[in-house]
C-alpha cells in the first residue's frame, strides 16, 4: 500500500518558472510574486535604474510615475551583489498617522499600486552568498486586497477613536514558498506597519500595548524567475500589465468616513479588477500621495 501513495508535491524552484505557471497577462491570477532583483531591473528599466550608488525609483513628480509602477516599501537601503544602494523614493515601512487625512492618504496610496519589498536569500548550496529578490504584492487581486482592507477596517471598529498600531506581514507566505534549506536573511523587510495616534484623553489599551495587531497576509506566490528569453518577454509584459495605473471608480474626496461603518470604506475601495483589453490603451495617471513617500526631492512630514 505504501508504494501506491502519491509523492508529495515538489516545491517550486527558484531558478525557472514552469511552463504553465504564467499562463496569460491576466494579473488577477497573480496574488504574490518573487523574482531576482537584477532581473526586475532589466525587465523594468522605466521603473528602476541604477545610477552610481543609488537605485532610482520615480517619485510622484516625475513623468514615469504617471505610467504606473510600484509602491516600494523599504528603510531606504537595498543590497545587490554585495553592494549597498540608496533608494531615491520609497514608502517607509513604518509611519505615524495623527489625523484622518493622513490615514486616508496612506490607505489610498498603499492600495493604488502593487507593493514591492526587497529581501536577501541564502541558498542551501552556498550559505555564504546572498541573492537579492524582489517580492511583489498584487493589491488588485481580490484575495490580497480583501485581507489588507479588512485588517484596516477591523482595527478601526475595535478601537473606535483610540490610538492603535497595525502591521501587515508576508514572512510566512515567502517562507512556505522557498525550497527547503533556503533562508530569508532580512525577514523584517517583508512587513510594513502604521501607528495611528488619536487625540484621546484616556487611551488605556494603547498605553498598555493592547492596541497592537498583526495581519499575516497569505496567498499563492508566483515564481517569475526565468532564464528563457521567451519567458522573460512574457514576464516583462506581465509586470507592465500589473503596474498599470489604477482606474479609480470612486474617490474619498466626496465621501464622509465613519468609524462605526465599514460598508462605506468597502464601497470606496471597490475598484475594477479586470485588466484593460489592450496594452495600447491610453494610461491614466495615478500619482501617489507625497505625504507618505520618502524622496530626495519631496520633503516627508513623517521623517
Amino acid at each position: 500500500m505504501a508504494g501506491l501513495e502519491s509523492a508529495p508535491a515538489a516545491r517550486p524552484s527558484l531558478t525557472s518558472i514552469s511552463s504553465g505557471e504564467l499562463r496569460s497577462l491576466w494579473t488577477c491570477d497573480c496574488e504574490l510574486a518573487l523574482l531576482p532583483l537584477a532581473q526586475l531591473l532589466r525587465l523594468q528599466p522605466g521603473a528602476f535604474q541604477l545610477r552610481g550608488d543609488q537605485l532610482v525609483v520615480p517619485g510622484p513628480a516625475e513623468p514615469a510615475a504617471t505610467r504606473g509602477g510600484f509602491n516600494v516599501f523599504s528603510d531606504g537601503l537595498v543590497r545587490l551583489d554585495g553592494q549597498l544602494y540608496r533608494l531615491s523614493s520609497y514608502i517607509r515601512r513604518y509611519v505615524e498617522l495623527t489625523n484622518y487625512c493622513d490615514y486616508k492618504d496612506y490607505r489610498e496610496t498603499i492600495l493604488s499600486k502593487p507593493m514591492l519589498f526587497f529581501i536577501n536569500v541564502q541558498t542551501k548550496k552556498d550559505s555564504s552568498k546572498e541573492r537579492t529578490y524582489a517580492f511583489l504584492v498584487n493589491t488588485r487581486h481580490p484575495k490580497i486586497r480583501r485581507q489588507i482592507e479588512q485588517g484596516m477596517d477591523m482595527v478601526i471598529s475595535s478601537v473606535i477613536g483610540e490610538s492603535y498600531w497595525l502591521q501587515f506581514d508576508f514572512q510566512e507566505a515567502v517562507k512556505d514558498f522557498l525550497p527547503p534549506g533556503n533562508k530569508v536573511v532580512n525577514g523584517e523587510n517583508l512587513s510594513f506597519a502604521y501607528e495611528f495616534k488619536a487625540d484621546a484623553l484616556f487611551d488605556f489599551f494603547y498605553w498598555f500595548g493592547l492596541s497592537s495587531s498583526t495581519v499575516k497576509v497569505n496567498g499563492k506566490v508566483l515564481n517569475l524567475s526565468s532564464t528563457s528569453p521567451e519567458k522573460k518577454e512574457t514576464i516583462k509584459l506581465f509586470l507592465e500589465k500589473m503596474s498599470e495605473p489604477l482606474i479609480r471608480r470612486s474617490s474619498f474626496s466626496d465621501r464622509k468616513f465613519s468609524v462605526t461603518s465599514r460598508g462605506s470604506l468597502d464601497e470606496v475601495f471597490n475598484c475594477s479588477l479586470s485588466p484593460r483589453s489592450s496594452l495600447m490603451e491610453p494610461l491614466l495617471a495615478e500619482l501617489p500621495f507625497p505625504c507618505v513617500l520618502e524622496s530626495e526631492e519631496t520633503p516627508n512630514p513623517f521623517i
